[in-house]
């Protein structure tokens, strides 16, 4: 980790892997290939970062809520252009809630009762204090979230697509 600063913000990128908590007002941020010490929470990181990517944390637990019709520990769409999603270990207000980047989990494994041992496409390997099952709850509840905003996407540039081929074959003379 690069110790030697820390950064007084941070937005969350496609590169982070994950953002734990790091004492009572710090975070750790875990990126592909470097780590950084930033003097905020991890809830406000993520709550900085959906504004950064216009939209409130709020409402993209909302966004949540309408696909998937999860409200509890709700995995977030961060950014849907660059299809950043995360998902919470523990409540998103708990001081020992760490945020995952579903892109970045390679595979996890029981470590006791209440640990798990997350290793990263990277090769990186954590023990976080969340039981097996609940994290791998996570982690299917993001991948639904994933199909389902994916399926919709789908959904619309098909539509569109079949209006623009009906818009051509109506107008005479192919004018548009």
């Amino acid at each position: 980790m690069k110790k030697d600063k820390v950064l007084t913000s941070y937005e969350i990128n496609p590169y982070t892997m994950m953002i734990r908590p790091a004492g009572d007002a710090y975070s750790e941020v875990i990126e592909e290939g470097a780590r950084y010490l930033v003097s905020s929470r991890p809830f406000d990181i993520v709550k900085k970062s959906c504004e950064y990517f216009g939209s409130s944390y709020s409402g993209r637990r909302e966004g949540t809520k309408q696909l998937i019709g999860i409200t509890h520990k709700a995995p977030i769409i961060v950014d849907p252009f660059t299809s950043i999603y995360l998902f919470p270990t523990a409540s998103p207000s708990s001081p020992q809630c760490t945020w995952i980047s579903h892109d970045y989990i390679a595979s996890y494994e029981k470590n006791g009762p209440y640990a798990t041992d997350v290793m990263f496409q990277n090769s990186e390997r954590f023990e976080l204090p969340i039981s097996f099952y609940s994290l791998e709850n996570q982690v299917s509840r993001t991948a639904m979230l994933r199909i389902k905003f994916t399926q919709n996407m789908r959904r619309m540039e098909n539509l569109n697509k079949n209006h623009l081929l009906h818009k051509r074959v109506s107008e005479p003379n192919g004018a548009y």
